[in-house]
């Protein structure tokens, strides 16, 4: 089964080194047990800047950036990522989301001078029409989390957070197609942390995968499917899920709502639901000193607005 390791996450550090921000912590509401990773403080607003940039930058060290430039199918904080790293690096982007992409996910990539195209309902139809486009074009097709230079990147914010929090000992973070979960996941086995996978009820890839034994394809329908809505998770994540240390929980449309509207009312940060999902299962974590990842913030906060 395909897996990756931390020497690949060690490596997309060195390699993202100064072009990402450090993620910020910051201590929850009950004395010091819980911190905050306010990773939706990172360029684009989301943790996918680490994976696009190790992306394209790997392939830039071994001359593979085409003449075409980059593709990438998307539910929008990827594509966002991706073009802002073509951007970074000159490269031209094209970018294909499902015409349920948020208005403010759109506007945004628009601005970072990338080509977008809406493809269907789901990101399932957008990703085949990337990789239509691909094979036709000769252009570089990224991965929204399938790939394991996108995982590695993704898994750098786990070294950053235990810098800032030695005594870390487990790690909640939400979960969608499983890229960053698994980089996550393979870093803090490096580190003995414990990882706690959530995940939509209605939005479930993993938690179907280790039910099943293998990657299956799941129905979506989750207020934080436009970040979480990925039918299948990857071999990396479902590998990297079956060591111990790893537990697998789910939450609800609910818990989800009112964990977001909690980051706000308690500490005025508005998160995507992709990122109040983790939040949402924290009455399902045990641990002493826990942190919180909160992975993205490309939201419209006008429905937490009092």
């Amino acid at each position: 089964m395909e897996q990756l390791t931390h020497d690949e996450v060690k490596a997309a550090g060195q390699r993202i080194a100064g072009r990402v921000r450090q993620v910020a912590v910051a201590p929850g509401d009950d004395g010091g047990r819980i911190w905050l990773a306010l990773e939706f403080l990172q360029h684009t607003g989301s943790f996918k800047a680490r994976g696009a940039q190790n992306f394209l930058l790997a392939h830039a060290e071994a001359g593979a950036l085409p003449r075409a430039g980059v593709t990438i199918a998307s539910g929008g904080n990827a594509g966002l990522a991706c073009a802002w790293a073509a951007r970074e690096l000159g490269v031209r982007a094209r970018v294909f989301l499902p015409e349920t992409a948020s208005p403010v996910k759109l506007a945004r990539l628009r601005s970072y001078g990338a080509e977008v195209r809406l493809v269907g309902r789901e990101y399932a139809e957008a990703l085949a029409a990337c990789q239509e486009f691909a094979a036709d074009s000769g252009a570089l097709a990224s991965h929204a989390y399938d790939h394991p230079l996108i995982a590695a990147g993704a898994g750098t914010v786990l070294e950053e957070i235990r810098a800032r929090v030695p005594e870390l000992d487990t790690v909640v973070v939400s979960v969608g197609g499983g890229g960053l979960f698994a980089g996550v996941a393979v870093a803090a086995r490096e580190h003995g942390i414990r990882v706690v996978a959530v995940e939509p009820g209605g939005s479930r890839a993993l938690n179907a995968a280790l039910a099943a034994g293998r990657p299956v394809d799941v129905p979506v329908a989750s207020v934080a499917q436009d970040a979480l809505g990925a039918r299948r998770a990857t071999a990396l994540a479902v590998h990297a899920a079956g060591h111990e240390g790893v537990r697998s929980v789910l939450v609800s449309d609910d818990a989800i709502v009112r964990a977001r509207r909690q980051l706000w009312d308690g500490h005025r940060i508005a998160v995507e639901h992709a990122a109040a999902t983790a939040l949402a299962a924290l009455d399902q974590v045990d641990g002493e000193c826990i942190a919180v990842l909160l992975c993205g913030a490309n939201t419209d906060p006008s429905d937490l607005a009092q």
